[in-house]
């Protein structure tokens, strides 16, 4: 009838059709969608504008990492904001990654018992570990790992600004000190942690993780020498 679209357009629209559906449907439910995820990420705040940890939990919530795939919860900190001490270990284990706390396996008890015999309590203490999501089977943290995670650390030293930092093994002081060296180089000596956002450096002791500890018993002692020495610096200020 028709020899041509055209022709076949020109009927339509001289028999009062004005509106032609599309092939494909509106897909409202997924535009709404679309748009309230731009609205999400416009909230979240750029790391250099963070200032407080609750910011920071949202930018580290919505950062695309491999271990965030595999862990249960994000374990960022506990204990006071507004603490003179921040302690930095490793990584979240299983227990860490169930209940959202570091340090609240074994290594944590004996955390615990280490800061009371300094007469320090958990609860006074900031604490929190290079990474905040478990790597699988609670294996070490790959230097990539390390780095990914460190600009988060980083910012968290700057919103609680410690006077003192205490790292407890290789991971916390490779990523803080920036150093290859081994921990029983790095023992017995106060370091400083200086950063341009930070008006004055931090001092910065180095120790044994609580998880070896528990594996090595005899080095203990040692511990109990580094914990003596920040104990000694904390009563001086």
């Amino acid at each position: 009838m028709f020899q041509s679209n055209k022709e076949y357009i020109d009927f339509l629209i001289q028999s009062g059709v004005h509106t032609f559906l599309k092939e494909t449907p509106n897909n409202l439910l997924e535009n709404k969608e679309l748009k309230e995820k731009s609205v999400k990420k416009k909230d979240i705040k750029a790391l250099e504008d963070i200032y407080e940890i609750n910011e920071l939990i949202t930018l580290i919530l919505n950062h695309k990492n491999i271990l965030k795939k595999t862990a249960k919860k994000l374990v960022l900190y506990d204990g006071d904001l507004q603490s003179s001490l921040m302690i930095i270990g490793e990584a979240p284990g299983q227990e860490e990654d169930e209940q959202g706390i570091p340090f609240v396996g074994r290594a944590g008890q004996l955390l615990n018992k280490m800061l009371s015999a300094i007469n320090l309590e958990r609860k006074n203490v900031y604490i929190t570990n290079v990474l905040p999501w478990r790597p699988p089977q609670n294996r070490t943290p790959t230097d990539q790992e390390i780095l990914d995670f460190l600009p988060f650390l980083q910012k968290q030293i700057e919103i609680v600004k410690p006077k003192f930092i205490y790292l407890l093994g290789t991971t916390a002081a490779k990523a803080i000190l920036s150093t290859p060296l081994s921990l029983g180089k790095l023992r017995g000596q106060w370091h400083e942690y200086k950063s341009i956002n930070i008006n004055t450096p931090i001092k910065v002791l180095v120790s044994y993780h609580p998880a070896f500890l528990l594996r090595s018993p005899n080095y203990k002692k040692d511990a109990w020498s580094d914990l003596q020495m920040l104990e000694k610096k904390i009563n001086e200020n």
